[in-house]
């Protein structure tokens, strides 16, 4: 697995390929302003070990050199891996402690991967350094460690002396710049999205269609529920993108369709949250080719209306969430809509009570609404509260629709880009709900052998 990461306009390439045991750099000079040196670019790598645990530890310091003229030094400190070649690339940065010789800082958990590359003896070197506002931040020293040293936990062992190489030779009596102290040191095994689906864990996909007025009707061909014979509207083609790729997820393939926005046969009730199948007691439909019959269906039988409520939705989902929240099963919500919402509060608060439970939902906002509200409630820049009360993890991953579409009409790249997007964030967020509980995957069964085909063992 080889991280690079692309800075354009500048073109990086590798001469060769190259295998884990060799750390090769290529440099690249930059081009940009002509007949100026815009400097060269190195990139070096080195392929990640396989080691899942992730380290937590926390230092503090005493006594460290003084180095502001006003007040006593803002410590922080840089934590860097050696790689195969000798050099260093930096991987931890602690936050800054202002005004004081002795700081303590705060617990950061760090993969071990990222710290030694899975090899425990490789060196770790730590530089301290007083910070100045203006990003001349003064070394204050340095000194070297190893994974293996750390795991020591606090002891003896795990006090370190800071060293300033260039005032030890100015100065006969120097003894040191300061100590260092690891206060606390844990280690834990990170567990993948895969990890839990190979231990069993179930995705329970329920879609959500939005039925307002504001969509059009859907008779005529403006409308974004206008059933052209030859191409599937908006509504379906994010549907299929995103659900053909979450029902592999998913083992029984049954999934419940819903509708919100529209007034019911037969005494035209408002309703924000009808079966699209007509079948109360039973919701599902077979397959997303089973939800896109019960759309085309519904939409012949209901009256599109209002307004856009999300709640009823968000709920509904989240009390099934709420009956199992021992890990075997995850929600996500799929909503599908064209726009303004009508119940922001109320909505709100059905997300950050959702966000306590194991669901995600994605928002697919399609039309040329003005999409504001929905980049609010994905609270990738603000996390989403309600009353004061803000949301346990962030739940919601909304897209707008229009960004996908390929003006040459090539819907099947574009629907997979869809699909990537809106799914990206269903791991990350799949896991930070297990690992808020506790909960760790079962052991992923036997690999199956077909019948006939026993293993036979071999008396040595």
């Amino acid at each position: 697995m080889y991280h690079i990461t692309k800075f354009l306009p500048i073109h990086v390439s590798m001469a060769h390929p190259f295998g884990p045991e060799k750390t090769p750099a290529s440099s690249r000079r930059t081009c940009g302003i002509p007949g100026k040196k815009c400097g060269t670019i190195i990139l070096s790598a080195e392929e990640l070990s396989n080691c899942r645990d992730s380290a937590t530890m926390q230092f503090c310091a005493n006594k460290l050199d003084k180095k502001d003229f006003f007040g006593k030094s803002d410590p922080f400190m840089v934590f860097y891996r050696s790689n195969e070649d000798g050099t260093f690339t930096i991987c931890h940065k602690t936050e800054v402690v202002k005004n004081t010789l002795n700081p303590v800082w705060q617990p950061f958990t760090i993969p071990v991967r990222a710290l030694c590359n899975g090899d425990y003896d490789r060196t770790i070197k730590v530089e301290v350094y007083d910070w100045d506002r203006d990003g001349s931040h003064d070394f204050i020293g340095d000194f070297t460690t190893s994974y293996r040293e750390l795991a020591r936990g606090q002891s003896q062992f795990n006090v370190y002396e800071v060293i300033n190489t260039k005032k030890k030779m100015k100065k006969k009596k120097y003894v040191n710049s300061g100590m260092v102290t690891l206060l606390s040191f844990s280690v834990e095994s990170e567990f993948t999205f895969l990890d839990y689906i190979k231990g069993g864990t179930q995705i329970n996909f329920t879609v959500a269609i939005d039925f307002t007025a504001s969509n059009g009707n859907p008779s005529q061909s403006t409308s974004l529920h206008y059933m052209n014979p030859y191409q599937l509207n908006a509504y379906a083609m994010a549907l299929k993108a995103v659900g053909e790729i979450i029902q592999d997820y998913d083992s029984d393939k049954m999934f419940p369709a819903l509708g919100f926005g529209a007034k019911l046969p037969p005494d035209g009730r408002v309703s924000h949250e009808f079966p699209l199948n007509g079948n109360m007691e039973n919701p599902y439909c077979n397959g997303i080719e089973g939800i896109l019959e019960a759309y085309h269906q519904s939409l012949k039988t209901v009256q599109l209306y209002g307004p856009t409520n999300f709640a009823p939705i968000v709920n509904h989902v989240a009390r099934y969430a709420a009956a199992v929240q021992d890990g075997s099963q995850y929600f996500v919500l799929l909503i599908i809509t064209d726009g303004v919402i009508s119940d922001m509060a109320q909505t709100k608060e059905a997300i950050v009570n959702a966000a306590k439970l194991p669901m995600s939902i994605i928002i697919v906002g399609v039309g040329q609404a003005e999409f504001d509200a929905m980049v609010e409630l994905d609270g990738d820049d603000i996390r989403i509260s309600s009353r004061g009360k803000l949301a346990e993890r962030d739940i919601v991953q909304f897209v707008p629709f229009r960004d996908y579409m390929d003006r040459t009409g090539n819907h099947v790249l574009s629907m997979a880009r869809l699909a990537k997007d809106v799914l990206a964030e269903i791991p990350d967020q799949f896991i930070s709900y297990m690992k808020s509980r506790g909960i760790k995957p079962n052991p992923a069964p036997p690999p199956y052998t077909p019948p006939g085909h026993t293993h036979h063992h071999t008396q040595i």
